[in-house]
């Protein structure tokens, strides 16, 4: 049997972040403010430092990852690329099946290989306090953890209903020295009339995000971190692409499709972005997208200007977005209920560059728990969506006979998330089809451009 664990040395952890900007096709949409003209630099700096406006708006393909950053990055990376024989043997395909395990960070996801970086950037500008927002907790334990690296206080504002539902996470970002606030909450203007119209409110990410960014923007001291979508925080995920790169060399082998979880795009950004180089070098390499059937903006979204939050306090991003009100069922996988999308997957995905393909919520749990019982990692549910395309997708190797060499990224394991698995094999799951109607009275309130 050929090598089951693919390692990398601490020296050969990246020493530069690439950036996708520089060999796409067409450059970026532009983000636009409330008067329908392009944002400028200056007005992102009220609640971001200086270095990460420019990752943001850089069209450089390299961009050097800070010596401290790569210290603390050592703690976990680079992460092991694992060929996956067990589930190959059960399936009895005669693809080859490989993925990347993110969920050996400390936070147990892919998201501090962002939340470091932009703690660091933050400390060097001499920002002493950060908030975030955060739903089922994975980025706020990540920015929590990063804060408590750079001795930077950090507060969260969580989406309520998760605050409850989710008590492990929320003493994750505790023991890391974090403040955990509920979202509504009676701290900023923006959560005292949310609870004024509605004090049973369960909260959202979008109400959230309007706390955080007013507490950011009303102190010179505090900047506002974000977990997903951004380019900059989708240039800090390359980093995962990146090393499977060299992984798949060392072995010799190189995938023909790439299946990576999407939400805002983070992860699917930074397994697949990478390869996207060599994509437009001429290589044959299909990477898609998968996402929840019953959240699924790139397979069933509006290309347009939309913003990225639910009260309309952000700028306005062209994106595949189901409606910036869209009210997502509450399924589990709750890192892939965003009614929008990063924009650079988004134009990548109206180019025709990359795939997008959306799955039921049962068929995933199924394919989480098969893996589960082959490779011994249980996963977080958003990343059983990659792992049910990529068993489909063996499936049909198996029906054709063809030997692809598949690649899908693990974000996270499941460990906070073993009620979810729980309520799976109680039955008492759904698949939460969305009816038509619900995205088109959602798209209907787009704003006017």
């Amino acid at each position: 049997m050929s090598q089951t664990k693919i390692l990398l040395d601490e020296s050969e952890i990246p020493t530069h972040w690439y950036n996708v900007v520089a060999d796409m096709p067409n450059p970026p949409a532009p983000v636009l403010g409330p008067n329908g003209q392009p944002v400028t630099p200056d007005q992102l700096a009220a609640i971001f430092p200086e270095a990460l406006i420019e990752q943001e708006v850089s069209s450089e393909r390299w961009i050097e990852i800070p010596q401290p950053v790569r210290e603390i990055y050592k703690l976990w990376r680079p992460s092991p690329l694992f060929r996956a024989h067990r589930l190959e043997k059960a399936l009895g395909t005669p693809a080859k099946i490989y993925y990347k395990n993110e969920g050996v960070s400390p936070a147990g996801s892919h998201k501090p290989n962002s939340a470091v970086a932009q703690a660091y950037y933050n400390k060097e500008a001499g920002i002493t306090r950060l908030t975030t927002e955060t739903g089922a907790g994975q980025w706020g334990s990540s920015i929590s953890l990063a804060g408590q690296m750079f001795e930077l206080e950090v507060r969260v504002f969580m989406v309520k209903i998760s605050y409850h539902q989710k008590p492990f996470r929320r003493s994750m970002m505790q023991t890391w020295g974090a403040t955990v606030i509920p979202s509504p909450s009676d701290q900023t203007e923006a959560g005292r009339q949310i609870l004024a119209a509605d004090p049973d409110s369960n909260g959202s990410l979008g109400i959230a995000i309007s706390e955080a960014v007013e507490e950011a923007a009303a102190r010179k001291d505090t900047s506002y971190t974000l977990g997903s979508v951004l380019n900059h925080v989708l240039l800090h995920q390359s980093i995962i692409g990146l090393e499977a790169k060299k992984q798949f060399e060392k072995v010799g082998d190189y995938p023909d499709i790439i299946f990576a979880p999407c939400g805002g795009g983070s992860n699917f950004g930074g397994v697949t972005f990478p390869f996207l180089a060599d994509k437009a070098a001429g290589k044959a390499v299909r990477l898609v997208a998968v996402e929840p059937g019953s959240c699924p903006t790139l397979t069933r979204g509006h290309y347009a200007y939309d913003f990225g939050d639910a009260v309309g306090l952000t700028p306005l991003t062209k994106m595949y977005t189901l409606g910036h009100d869209f009210m997502p069922p509450g399924i589990h996988a709750g890192g892939l209920r965003y009614h929008g999308d990063s924009a650079l997957v988004s134009q990548l995905y109206h180019e025709k560059l990359i795939e997008a393909v959306a799955v039921d919520q049962l068929p995933t749990f199924e394919a989480g728990v098969l893996f589960a019982q082959c490779e011994g990692v249980i996963p977080a549910p958003e990343s059983n969506h990659a792992i049910r395309a990529c068993i489909d997708e063996a499936l049909r190797c198996k029906a054709s006979g063809e030997p692809k060499t598949l690649f899908f990224n693990l974000t996270g394991h499941g460990h906070f998330d073993m009620a979810a698995y729980d309520r799976y094999f109680a039955g008492e799951l759904d698949d939460y089809p969305l009816p038509q109607e619900a995205i088109d009275r959602a798209l209907a309130n787009l704003p006017k451009i």
